[in-house]
């Protein structure tokens, strides 16, 4: 599924996370890589538990494969985007519980969750 392959690439785009820090690094000058940046259009939250079975699987095996590291980098900036936070105090959630990103061509970004 698309969104999901976007998952990890969402997150580079929009918080700038070093999820690939490990890779050698090839940066772009700023000004190309600021207009490859999409623009957020509208933000939803979305909670894993409500999402079809093969669906939650694969955000599952996604999360598996991300650091901690880069979770907390992830975290670090939806907490500085007011716009984002915001979103997630509507739905009674906070960015500890965001689990992955994505985020579509259109420019909606969406927040999976994992409450207890």
């Amino acid at each position: 599924m698309r969104m999901l392959t976007t998952v990890a690439t969402g997150a580079l785009l929009v918080f700038g996370v070093p999820a690939l820090a490990q890779a050698p690094a090839k940066q772009p000058p700023a000004q190309s890589q600021a207009q490859s940046q999409p623009t957020i259009r509208s933000v939803q939250v979305v909670d894993v538990k409500d999402l079809s079975p093969d669906v939650r699987k694969q955000v599952d095996e996604l999360v598996s494969r991300t650091s901690q590291e880069d979770l907390q980098s992830l975290r670090t900036s939806i907490d500085a985007s007011p716009t984002i936070s915001s979103a997630l105090k509507a739905k009674g959630v906070s960015s500890a519980q965001v689990v992955a990103i994505n985020i579509d061509d259109k420019g909606m970004l969406t927040m999976f969750t994992k409450t207890a």
